[in-house]
């Protein structure tokens, strides 16, 4: 392949997957004019339309969608084929693409961030925080960091948090107005703050003994962002239910008191995970090593 021909699938990928031009030539630190004549020139050469672009969008043809599932993963098994090339330069280096729920961006992600970028100063992190399940290959994204049970069957895993309890939390203000939940069907008569993820309401689940429940809790707000859930639950507009280490300082500084804890069984773990075809970027197998040298108990 000329270094022509590989630049014009870097740039066909890149359009294809933002849809977008301005967003991929900003990735590639391209002008947008440059990128268009680069897909025009691509499309010429091979004698078919790639892309359909009207003034606001930019969609695949038949033809797109045929070149895009080729060439994304043959272009992702080139760059770590030369990253990997990094062992012999004795530091790792490179972008490392992760995609993290926001608790784990929290609980897992920050308290490494500075040891970790310090020990390897030649790595950049590039990350998104998103809630929703997304699917990290299609997306380029080298790892992911999310509970265990979202993860795909096929992908490989590695523990990096111990595990903590799905809670249900109110503040003092709230409890001081309303008398609290004695058990989880309790919480039907209580204003919730109500979670959604990847377009779906979550129930709560309790368990106590042999005994599992899943209340559909409801309330004056709903909303995909944990953070703001916390922090409605800490100015006392409902009931919250989170993860325990997510809130663990409030919980400790008495800003918030947990609830039904005898129904909160601790089985909520965080795990890195990544696709184990081709080659690991190098950067991904230091954050590994790095993750494993500290495995939670």
């Amino acid at each position: 392949m000329h270094a022509s021909e590989f630049a014009e699938l870097r740039a066909f990928v890149a359009v294809a997957e933002r849809q977008n031009f301005a967003r991929a030539a900003d990735h590639l630190s391209m002008v947008p004019s440059t990128i268009s004549q680069i897909i025009k020139s691509l499309e010429e050469r091979l004698g078919v339309r790639l892309l359909n672009r009207t003034t606001r969008k930019v969609s695949l043809t038949d033809a797109g969608v045929r070149l895009l599932a080729r060439a994304r993963p043959a272009l992702m098994e080139l760059e770590a084929s030369v990253g990997d090339l990094d062992q012999f330069r004795g530091t790792p280096s490179g972008t490392l693409r992760l995609n993290v729920s926001s608790i784990a961006a929290q609980i897992v992600l920050a308290p490494v961030l500075k040891p970790f970028l310090d020990a390897h100063p030649a790595i950049v992190l590039d990350v998104a925080v998103d809630d929703n399940e997304s699917d990290i290959v299609g997306g380029r994204f080298d790892a992911g960091i999310r509970v265990g049970h979202k993860v795909a069957r096929d992908m490989q895993i590695q523990r990096v948090s111990a595990p903590s309890r799905l809670i249900a939390v109110a503040s003092p203000g709230y409890l001081s107005r309303h008398k609290a939940p004695a058990t989880p069907r309790d919480l039907h008569d209580h204003a919730c703050i109500c979670y959604r993820n990847s377009g779906r309401m979550m129930d709560w689940a309790f368990e106590r003994g042999k005994t599992k429940l899943e209340i559909s809790v409801s309330g004056p707000l709903i909303c995909d962002s944990m953070d703001l859930a916390v922090r409605a639950t800490l100015d006392g507009i409902g009931i919250g239910y989170t993860v325990e280490t997510h809130v663990a300082d409030h919980l400790a500084q008495g800003r918030l008191v947990p609830l039904l804890r005898e129904w909160s069984p601790a089985v909520h773990s965080y795990y890195l995970y990544y696709s184990g075809r081709g080659q690991l970027p190098v950067p991904l197998k230091a954050l590994i090593d790095w993750f494993q040298r500290g495995q939670p108990d």
